[in-house]
């Protein structure tokens, strides 16, 4: 099954630079599940999620269609890496407590994906479809963030961001589900950091291929101007936006 492929060239990055989840994400989703046993993360990228999810169940399957992304993911004594689309997990039927999708979702085919997850998912299993939009940072550097977001990037980003940006809201859901609370992942980054991350988005590959690597230079150069001091960290916010609900 061919797949949309933006971050394989760009896997180390990913795996150096994408934030981690908060305790509180896996803490909650732990506590919705009747059991503990096995989680499937699928579209897990380079473990971010996998790994946090092993310290509550004994068993993770992390699954992502890119070999490239599954070749640099986090080892972990309890989590099984695989090179498998969404839509065909090869796992048995109903074997799975805690189905995860964070940051993925969006590039699924939605439709199978349910039916794979219904199938392999235990009576009452839990799915949840997890994203994190636009960052939020102090106000010294949010304006020339995002105007390289949403004015610079902006004309290169799959329209597949929109579905992010409004957390999913406009994805058909047809489980039974409920509202989760306000979650948010918190990083104190120095500016590396921040550059390195958003030298990962799908965006910036895009832009490069139009306009070479010089526009992302410029708003290096100009997030570093305003950052003043390399050394300093800043607070930066993801808020998390999730689907979540029973199968």
């Amino acid at each position: 099954m061919s797949f949309k492929d933006h971050f394989s060239t760009r896997s180390a990055d990913y795996a150096t630079y994408r934030p981690t989840y908060p305790q509180a994400l896996i803490d909650y989703l732990a506590e919705q599940c009747r059991q503990a046993q096995m989680a499937l993360d699928v579209g897990c990228g380079t473990g971010q999620l996998s790994v946090l999810l092993a310290d509550r169940f004994k068993y993770v399957i992390a699954i992502d269609a890119s070999a490239q992304q599954i070749e640099k993911a986090e080892a972990h004594e309890r989590v099984d890496y695989r090179v498998a689309p969404a839509e065909k997990s090869g796992l048995p039927d109903q074997t799975v407590d805690l189905i995860t999708a964070a940051q993925a979702a969006h590039w699924f085919d939605l439709e199978a994906f349910y039916a794979e997850a219904r199938r392999v998912g235990k009576p009452g299993a839990v799915l949840a479809l997890i994203a994190y939009g636009v960052i939020q940072a102090d106000p010294e550097i949010d304006p020339v963030i995002h105007h390289f977001y949403e004015e610079v990037a902006g004309p290169y980003w799959p329209p597949e961001r929109r579905l992010v940006e409004n957390g999913y809201r406009s994805f058909d859901f047809p489980f039974e589900e409920w509202t989760a609370p306000p979650l948010a992942i918190e990083v104190q980054w120095q500016v590396s950091d921040l550059i390195g991350y958003i030298d990962t988005w799908s965006a910036v590959r895009g832009l490069e291929k139009a306009q070479g690597r010089e526009p992302f230079e410029q708003f290096q150069r100009d997030l570093s101007s305003l950052w003043n001091e390399p050394q300093r960290r800043r607070t930066i916010r993801f808020a998390l936006s999730l689907r979540i609900g029973h199968i």
